[in-house]
């Protein structure tokens, strides 16, 4: 198996995630694309005015960052942050969260996943 694997813009997936509300989940990158590989790698597209996750938690480390557009991040301690074009949320394994486009237009989130040791 290779050591590394490159994803053209044409060669993401399509999927469904649960709890996430009027968006569009594309995956770029899966742990078994690479040879040793663990991280999980995707962009996922949110409707204004309300795409979104429900408040849940993800077993796994999880880097959001917004490429496009302006999401509101709620992590467990009910603080609510505006993150834009350009920022980023570092999330703990296991930590309940959401997210929710606020904003007038589409949202863009880079989403990378580190899930748990096995």
């Amino acid at each position: 198996m290779a050591r590394y694997k490159i994803t053209k813009k044409d060669g993401t997936y399509v999927y469904t995630a649960p709890g996430h509300l009027e968006c569009k989940c594309t995956r770029l990158h899966d742990p078994q694309d690479v040879d040793g590989g663990q991280l999980i790698n995707g962009i996922t597209h949110f409707l204004p005015a309300g795409g979104g996750t429900e408040f849940a938690a993800n077993p796994a480390e999880s880097i959001y960052f917004i490429l496009e557009g302006e999401m509101t991040f709620k992590g467990e301690d009910g603080v609510e942050t505006v993150l834009k074009k350009g920022d980023s949320v570092h999330i703990a394994g296991g930590s309940p969260k959401c997210v929710t486009n606020t904003g007038t237009e589409s949202a863009q989130m880079l989403v990378v996943l580190l899930p748990p040791a096995k």
